[in-house]
């Protein structure tokens, strides 16, 4: 990861919460006084963050020790211990909720990550994260997508040439898109275009594409467009993937299945931080 956008994310963070002080840690606890605290899972599931959740507490006390139980990839179950905190109580306390913010959600895409591509069966076939991610958040949603086994397509609009159904309205066609893009960015750049029928599908193989889109196609629909691509470029299944179809998809011969769902719909982990009292018992905050 990017470690200076990181380090702007979680300034951003840390401004947006803690604002010009936390009234309730500042005015209760006094500068010098150290603390400990525990990260505990509460359901099971795919960790990561735990080396953003480091950074976090780190950025509050540059002295904290944070020690890992668990690496980000693993799985976990409840009543697992992830991870150790010692530092500075206020930073402990300001920081415990940023840091738990990042470790749930990016553990939930983790995990919805993992299970899908359980889910799909085939290891060929690469399950992929899209554009629908939190702003200021896709590196690290992005992030914990890999972190469940899955792969990262675009990250952004500047590092491949998508051209979408406004993209074909806008300049006439898909020959007449693609055409027009051959003759202005570089080489390098993929061209990909999404394409609902397999009449346009075969416009998007004459026109030379170098990745075609299957939207919201139907499996018997992607299983003839397979036959008809017959492994020239590479195809992506999207739309309307679900945990309930998604092995059908795979299946029928396709190269990728990409999911909004990885990042905008995910149900965030359950993760607790406890703080370990002076006489070693721990309280759960």
């Amino acid at each position: 990861m990017d470690s200076i956008n990181l380090k702007s994310i979680i300034e951003m963070a840390l401004a947006e919460d803690v604002g010009h002080g936390d009234i309730t840690t500042f005015n209760l606890i006094e500068a010098g006084q150290q603390g400990c605290g525990e990260l505990l899972a509460k359901s099971p599931g795919i960790i990561a963050g735990l080396p953003i959740a480091q950074l976090v507490f780190a950025s509050l006390d540059q002295d904290s020790q944070f020690t890992a139980y668990k690496h980000d990839g693993e799985k976990i179950e409840p009543g697992d211990k992830l991870g150790m905190v010692q530092g500075s109580l206020r930073s402990l306390l300001v920081g415990e909720r940023l840091a738990l913010n990042f470790l749930q959600r990016l553990s939930g895409i983790a995990t919805l990550t993992n299970r899908m591509v359980e889910l799909a069966g085939n290891p060929a076939v690469k399950i992929l994260d899209t554009r629908k991610t939190t702003p200021g958040l896709r590196m690290l949603e992005k992030y914990a997508v890999r972190v469940g086994g899955g792969f990262n397509h675009r990250f952004g609009l500047y590092d491949g040439a998508m051209v979408k159904d406004n993209h074909i309205i806008a300049a006439g066609g898909i020959k007449e898109a693609v055409q027009k893009l051959k003759t202005t960015i570089p080489v390098t750049v993929k061209i990909e275009v999404e394409v609902e029928s397999l009449e346009h599908m075969q416009e998007a193989l004459e026109a030379g594409v170098d990745i075609i889109m299957l939207d919201n196609m139907d499996p018997a629909l992607m299983r003839q467009a397979v036959e008809l691509n017959a492994g020239r470029v590479m195809l992506e299944a999207s739309g309307g993937v679900n945990e309930s179809n998604i092995a059908v998809i795979a299946a029928t011969g396709v190269d990728a299945i990409s999911l909004g769902a990885l990042t905008h719909s995910v149900n965030s982990l359950d993760i607790s931080f406890n703080l370990i009292k002076q006489d070693g018992s721990i309280k759960d905050q």
